[in-house]
């Protein structure tokens, strides 16, 4: 909604500055040619004609072209979307952006490293390097540094289209990726043996379909016959039925996978932390600067968020549980608690419900009335 309504608003000032720009051209076009007639009279003037007349004659023609009251409405057609515009940016963008921020203890180190594999994971090994170096703990680069390496060298090999580097990885930790259950093996077998397909060698190509794509015929038998029948388009593979397995798209897809696959055995999530943690950040941080400025007004603090912020399906690792009568997240020494009632509430809710000495509240959210002892832990 956001989104949109900031589109709208700019696709307005795009909308009328193309119109202002227009109507500006044309009046410059139309003043170009009364100054060009005016310079011809001039240099043709006949005995007896003066100048003056020709210049007097010029400026009335382009005040009447182009008056200031014209020019300055053109102008104003622009400013009152740009301004409205620029409403809208300082509503949704607010750039006092400190006002979310709050003072809390963080071990310095552990972020350090966090940063620093971040440029890692992201093959930016140079910045990796001497943000290290300006930290003065050389000898944690290595470390994480190094497999990396290995991930980066591996992609830029398929981006020439080798497939040696990867494949010498998959044979090294072929049982940890069937342990997780990986096809990457399959599909990068599956994509050497195309590669081979297309250099024309029918005896290479088969010989290594034997060796490297019979051991998953009894897994994947559907796409190793499609595999298979690519033998018979040798040559000109690009014209048969099975084109698409040319695309570059799927080396592409290809790199993804290893590399997600690649993190995944180095115990790793497949995006970095640092930067999953800021695109969230991103995106609560509107509401969380609106509830800032109501608790100013108000001369309150805000040590932990009053509603629960849905961050969608891509920010959901894990089951959280916000209690909602304190709104706060479950935890172990305050767990969720299952009511007869279906409502669940965490334990410190309840206790507090319950303090006026009997075992017994009603439920916030329904009629009905609840004893506290026949609330149940709930486990996610």
């Amino acid at each position: 909604m956001r989104l949109s309504i900031i589109r709208d608003a700019f696709d307005l000032v795009t909308k009328t500055q193309n119109l202002s720009s227009s109507k500006t051209d044309e009046v410059i076009d139309q003043i170009g040619l009364e100054i060009e007639i005016a310079l011809g009279k001039m240099h043709n003037t006949e005995p007896g004609v003066d100048c003056k007349d020709v210049l007097n004659e010029l400026m009335r023609n382009l005040l009447r072209i182009a008056p200031l009251s014209q020019m300055e409405g053109i102008q104003n057609e622009l400013n009152v979307p740009l301004c409205e515009y620029k409403k809208i940016l300082e509503k949704y963008f607010n750039p006092d952006i400190s006002k979310a921020y709050r003072n809390f203890d963080i071990d310095t180190h552990t972020l350090n490293q966090i940063i620093s594999k971040h440029f890692y994971r992201e093959g930016l090994f140079d910045v990796g390097d001497h943000f290290v170096s300006v930290l003065g703990e050389p000898e944690s680069a290595a470390i994480m540094k190094s497999p990396f390496l290995e991930m980066y060298q591996m992609l830029e090999a398929m981006k020439d289209r080798n497939l040696e580097p990867a494949l010498n990885w998959a044979a090294t930790n072929s049982d940890k990726l069937a342990q997780s259950k990986s096809d990457i093996v399959l599909k990068l077998h599956s994509m050497q043996f195309l590669k081979i397909l297309q250099n024309g060698s029918i005896v290479e190509t088969i010989d290594y379909g034997r060796t490297y794509l019979s051991p998953f015929t009894s897994t994947h038998k559907d796409h190793i016959q499609m595999l298979m029948a690519c033998l018979m388009w040798i040559g000109k593979l690009d014209q048969s039925p099975y084109k698409a397995l040319l695309l570059p798209s799927n080396w592409e897809r290809l790199a993804e996978e290893l590399k997600r696959q690649f993190c995944n055995l180095l115990g790793e999530s497949y995006n970095s932390p640092l930067s999953v943690t800021l695109a969230a950040g991103v995106q609560v941080l509107p509401t969380i600067l609106k509830f800032t400025n109501i608790l100013v007004k108000k001369r309150q603090s805000m040590n932990h968020l009053p509603v629960p912020i849905d961050l969608g399906c891509e920010f959901q690792f894990h089951p959280i549980f916000v209690c909602p009568v304190s709104k706060y997240p479950a935890t172990e020494d305050n767990p969720p608690m299952f009511a007869a009632c279906g409502d669940v509430f965490c334990k410190q809710s309840i206790l507090m419900m319950t303090r006026n000495g009997t075992r017994v509240f009603q439920c916030p959210y329904c009629p009905l009335d609840i004893d506290a002892a026949e609330c149940r832990q709930l486990h996610f």
